[in-house]
C-alpha cells in the first residue's frame, strides 16, 4: 500500500509540533511518539498513520542529540543497546509494514492503550522511591541477551507501527526484567531507538507516509526546544512533573477517544 504525504503538514505546522513535543519531553524527562502523535494529529492536522509515520522520523534527531549526555555520563550500557537494536532494526520494518495496513480507527484504540500505560507508570513513578544511579551492567548471560534482543523485537514492532520511542517498551522493559536504573535504561534506550528509527521510517517512506524533510523539520526542532523544557524541569519536584505528565496523557486521552467514536 503507497500513499500520497498529507500536504496538510506545512512548514510553520511542522515547526509548531516541534516546539510543543521539544518542550513537554524535556520538562517531563520522557515523551517521544507519546507526546508527538496527539500533537501530530491536532496541531498539524494528520491521519493517525501518518501521526505514526512522522512521529518515528522525527525521533531520529532527538535521540541522537538526547543520548550525548547519557554516553558522556556513562550511562549507556553499549552491549546491551547492541542486542536490543539485534530485535529492534528488524522489529520496527515489520511494524511500519503493519502501519501501512491495519485500519485507521484500530491504530487509534492501540494508540489509547498506549496511552493508559504511560498514565498509569507517570502515577507509579509519582510516589516511587528516587532512582538509583548505575553504569554499564557488563556481559550479560546468554538467557539475558536472548531476553534482550525480545525486548528490542518487540520495542521495533511498537515503535514501526505506533511511531512511539523505546522509552514506553524498553526502559520499563530494562528495569523490570534485567535490574537496569532509571537513567541507564533511558540512555541504553535512546541509543537503540537511532537504528530503529532508521529501520522503520526507511519503510514508512517507501509507502509514501513520510515527507523526510518535514520531519526532520520537526525533529530538530523538538531537539532545540527540548532543551528549554529539560531546564524547567530542575525546578519541578519529581512526583509533581510525573502528576502533571499523567494529566497532560489524560488530556490527549480524552482526545484520542473522542476521536476513535467519530470514525465508529
Amino acid at each position: 500500500m503507497t500513499e500520497q504525504t498529507d500536504d496538510s503538514l506545512t512548514p510553520p505546522r511542522a515547526v509548531l509540533v516541534g516546539i510543543v513535543g521539544g518542550a513537554f519531553s524535556g520538562l517531563f524527562g520522557l515523551g517521544g511518539g507519546i507526546v508527538m502523535v496527539p500533537l501530530l494529529t491536532s496541531l498539524g492536522g494528520l491521519t493517525q498513520r501518518r501521526a505514526s509515520a512522522y512521529s518515528l522520523a522525527a525521533i531520529l534527531p532527538a535521540a541522537i542529540v538526547g543520548s550525548i549526555p547519557y554516553l558522556t555520563h556513562q550511562a549507556v550500557d553499549l552491549i546491551s543497546a547492541g542486542l536490543l537494536v539485534v530485535g529492534s532494526v528488524v522489529g520496527a520494518a515489520y511494524g511500519a509494514r503493519l502501519l501501512a495496513r491495519v485500519p485507521e480507527t484500530l491504530l487509534r484504540w492501540l494508540f489509547v492503550g498506549v496511552l493508559v500505560a504511560g498514565i498509569v507508570r507517570s502515577l507509579l513513578d509519582a510516589f516511587a522511591d528516587p532512582p538509583s544511579v548505575s553504569t554499564a551492567q557488563g556481559v550479560p548471560s546468554l538467557l539475558d541477551g536472548a531476553g534482550m534482543v525480545g525486548l528490542g523485537l518487540v520495542m521495533g514492532i511498537a515503535s514501526g507501527l505506533l511511531g512511539i520511542g523505546g522509552g514506553q517498551i524498553a526502559v520499563p522493559g530494562l528495569s523490570a526484567l534485567f535490574d537496569f536504573a532509571p537513567a541507564l535504561a533511558k540512555g541504553t534506550s535512546l541509543v537503540a531507538m537511532i537504528p530503529t528509527a532508521v529501520s522503520g521510517t526507511w519503510v514508512n517512506a517507501r509507502n509514501g507516509l513520510v515527507h523526510l524533510r518535514t520531519a526532520a523539520i520537526i525533529g530538530l526542532v523538538a531537539s532545540v526546544f527540548s532543551f528549554g523544557g529539560a531546564s524547567l524541569s530542575v525546578v519541578l519536584p519529581d512526583n509533581v512533573a510525573s502528576i502533571a505528565f499523567a494529566a497532560l496523557l489524560v488530556f490527549a486521552l480524552t482526545q484520542q477517544v473522542r476521536k476513535a467514536l467519530e470514525k465508529r
